[in-house]
């Protein structure tokens, strides 16, 4: 069998893959894009080893440690995934974006270069502030 039979199909996968993580807004398709990616590097591995016919099978034992790390990265990446769903509700990863990140820096509420609320008021405030507080 040609090289260029596994390479084409583990290019096709790959760039499948990468218009998954790219494209997908669903925290479990990125994932499962990531697979596919990792999926189609052992494709090659295991071609590239069978075609230099390495007697160490380097190639094949890469692939073991690969599918390892794809085990680890899969049961993390779920676990996280399932807590943030349990938290916000949502697995959209759009929407998880934009509730890390403000959209204004002058609405960021945690801006140490503000001084506190409390710091803030005091003999300056204006005569409406003061009677809000009294009343």
């Amino acid at each position: 069998m040609h090289l260029a039979y596994p390479a084409v199909l583990s290019s096709l996968l790959f760039c499948t893959g990468l218009y998954g993580v790219l494209a997908r807004r669903n925290a479990i398709l990125v994932l499962m894009s990531v697979e596919l990616m990792l999926n189609a590097v052992n494709l090659n591995l295991v071609a590239f080893d069978v075609w230099l016919r390495d007697t160490l099978h380097a190639g094949q034992a890469l692939t073991l440690f690969t599918i390892a790390i794809a085990a680890a990265e899969i049961g993390i990446g779920l676990a996280i995934v399932l807590a943030v769903h349990s938290s916000r509700g949502t697995a959209d990863i759009d929407k998880l974006r934009d509730s890390a990140e403000p959209h204004d820096p002058d609405d960021d509420p945690h801006d140490p270069s503000e001084p506190p609320a409390a710091a803030t008021t005091g003999t300056t405030g204006s005569t409406d502030e003061k009677a809000e507080a009294t009343a």
